[in-house]
């Protein structure tokens, strides 16, 4: 069975929960919530414990024989229990795909699966998602097209208790550029500060901030998700409105020595998801960290971090240089490893 994102709510409340779960697609907040609401829905129907399994240090796959062990293991403190398998790249490989194929044939009753997948397309699937839609549900988040936005946001608002015109949906489509999570935070807030009252357009620009501004939260996402090209336009944004250096490094050095930390622990082969949560890295955020984590060994984290000293030390004088082009030459590198060789010139 199939259900878009936007029926998954009402599905849950339909009925009991389905023994399979898979949850993937390219947009990290549908995702997100998606899981956060079958995790709701079981703890309401009583299913109080939880396994998760994922690759961990130099693991590129979850332990699929200790994945394999739980599902014969019976329930220590509950009757049901959930088991998630988080998939950042959507592939299982061979033997995850017969685990997962092989629980979908013969499902313990006491057994609840829930997939998550942080990567997919077209080219993704086969067998064991096919098992997974045959034994339960599928939900696939695919990314909200620009001409659909409006109607996205406008049907957030509702769902919030807030009404706004055309006019004012569009202007905040506009200001978030299809950031999800940014227009989910806009929308957030607007729930905390409107008065009741219908939102226009003029009033939408009082409310909000104005997402779409190229600020350097979303800079070093760009950075740690691959895209030098928006790197460059970022920046190009940032210094054309009058923004210092000094006032961006900061939050850049912060990322870089967080990335830094967890190359660290990835290297040594221990447990990158306790480093997630000592790192405080929102779970939205960690499949581009772990993209980035793959692009470059640890040794090149630390040179990162060095590098950015020397932007800031170019910023206020204490070094020759361009600190602007230092800044970029850094995060351009960060992005692609074949900008590696800019930090050399």
């Amino acid at each position: 069975m199939e259900v878009k994102p936007d029926r998954l709510a009402a599905h849950l409340a339909a009925g009991p929960l389905r023994p399979a779960w898979l949850i993937a697609g390219p947009e990290p907040l549908l995702v997100l919530e998606a899981a956060d609401a079958v995790r709701a829905a079981a703890r309401a129907q009583g299913i109080a414990e939880r396994e998760v399994f994922e690759a961990e240090g130099n693991q590129r796959e979850p332990d699929w024989n200790a994945l394999e062990s739980s599902f014969r293991a019976p329930s220590l403190f509950a009757s049901r229990r959930l088991v998630e398998l988080r998939l950042p790249t959507g592939k299982p490989g061979v033997e995850g795909a017969r685990v997962i194929g092989e629980f979908c044939v013969d499902p313990p009753a006491d057994v609840c699966l829930l997939v998550t997948c942080g990567d997919w397309s077209n080219k993704h699937g086969g067998k064991w998602s096919q098992a997974i839609g045959q034994l339960g549900v599928v939900v696939t988040a695919w990314s909200v097209k620009t001409h659909d936005l409006p109607e996205w946001i406008d049907r957030r608002l509702r769902s919030k208790g807030l009404d706004a015109d055309q006019s004012a949906v569009q202007r905040l489509a506009e200001r978030v550029e299809g950031n999800l999570l940014a227009a989910a935070q806009e929308i957030d807030k607007l729930a905390l500060l409107s008065d009741g009252t219908r939102i226009d357009g003029a009033r939408m620009d009082d409310l909000v901030a104005d997402a779409a501004r190229f600020d350097v939260f979303r800079l070093v996402d760009a950075a740690m998700n691959g895209q030098p090209a928006l790197v460059s336009r970022m920046l190009a944004g940032l210094r054309a409105e009058g923004d210092a250096v000094p006032a961006l490094l900061g939050m850049v050095v912060k990322e870089l020595q967080r990335a830094a930390a967890l190359a660290r622990v990835q290297a040594r082969g221990g447990n990158i998801a306790a480093e997630f949560k000592a790192q405080q890295i929102w779970e939205s955020k960690q499949a581009a960290y772990r993209r980035a984590l793959q692009r470059h060994p640890a040794k090149r984290w630390e040179q990162f971090v060095a590098q950015a000293g020397l932007a800031d030390r170019m910023s206020k004088g204490r070094a020759a240089g361009d600190a602007w082009i230092a800044l970029e030459r850094l995060l351009l590198a960060v992005a692609d490893p074949k900008a590696q060789a800019l930090l050399a010139s």
